[in-house]
């Protein structure tokens, strides 16, 4: 009776360990690993595995700024089950990756944007036992084009994080309730311009909305959205980065 005592207090409870195949990802990929339980002194009943893959997204109201772990997908990996003293199980899974899922990989002089693996084993009257696991979201290669395209027209990545919302665009809209944006400065002063841009993945499509704001501009910030296949050529790249440039 005293050792379950303990373990609902998690000491001498069991442990959760998530170990990722891989710890660095392209944007829509699957996320594959195992969970290993660590039983504890005592017989406990696991009544889940709850894997869910998070973010930080940026609240903004007109009193303050704060900042929210939000979950962009979840998996329940098993049915309850009984792990015995110093037990041990392992139990592989495959998550993928919501098609908004921010990219992380980015050069910006400030990155915002952190991407995790939240493993938490549920067990009544106990404190649950959690593990996060960081990952790495790769831009696709489409996707770093247009972004090298932007940094080669003399733009610097500046700033990137996730804020709350939902985008819409020419023929695409978000859905998951929080956007990236990834913005850039260039040093102009006669010219001076700022390029925010955000994707979401369609399928073989990837949409882009980017919101060019000039500082000299009495017509305010100007709006751009376009749609590019995975596939896209350079061609087809630089052509949809020059209507960006072009405002």
């Amino acid at each position: 009776m005293f050792g379950k005592l303990k373990a609902s207090l998690g000491i001498g409870a069991a442990k959760v360990d998530t170990v990722l195949e891989s710890l660095s990802v392209f944007q829509g990929e699957t996320l594959r690993g195992i969970v290993h339980i660590q039983g504890g002194d005592v017989e406990q009943q696991i009544d889940a595995i709850n894997l869910k893959l998070c973010t930080e997204m940026k609240v903004e109201s007109d009193e303050s700024t704060s900042y929210q772990d939000f979950i962009l997908a979840k998996l329940e990996a098993v049915q309850p089950f009984v792990i015995q003293p110093n037990e041990t199980k392992q139990v592989p899974f495959e998550l993928r990756l919501d098609d908004e899922t921010p990219i992380t990989a980015l050069n910006a002089a400030k990155n915002q944007c952190h991407v995790w693996l939240e493993t938490t084993l549920d067990i009544d009257f106990a404190i649950d036992p959690k593990d996060r696991d960081f990952v790495e979201v790769k831009p696709l290669p489409v996707v770093a084009k247009v972004l090298s395209a932007i940094e080669q027209a003399g733009f610097g990545m500046v700033k990137a994080d996730v804020e709350k919302g939902f985008l819409r665009g020419g023929n695409f809209s978000s859905k998951s309730g929080c956007y990236q944006e990834i913005e850039f400065r260039n040093n102009g002063f006669i010219n001076k311009k700022e390029i925010e841009l955000s994707f979401v993945l369609d399928g073989a499509m990837v949409h882009c909305l980017a919101e060019v704001d000039r500082s000299l501009s009495m017509r305010g910030d100007q709006y751009i959205s376009f749609s590019l296949n995975r596939n896209a050529s350079d061609t087809e790249v630089v052509s949809a980065v020059n209507r960006i440039l072009s405002v």
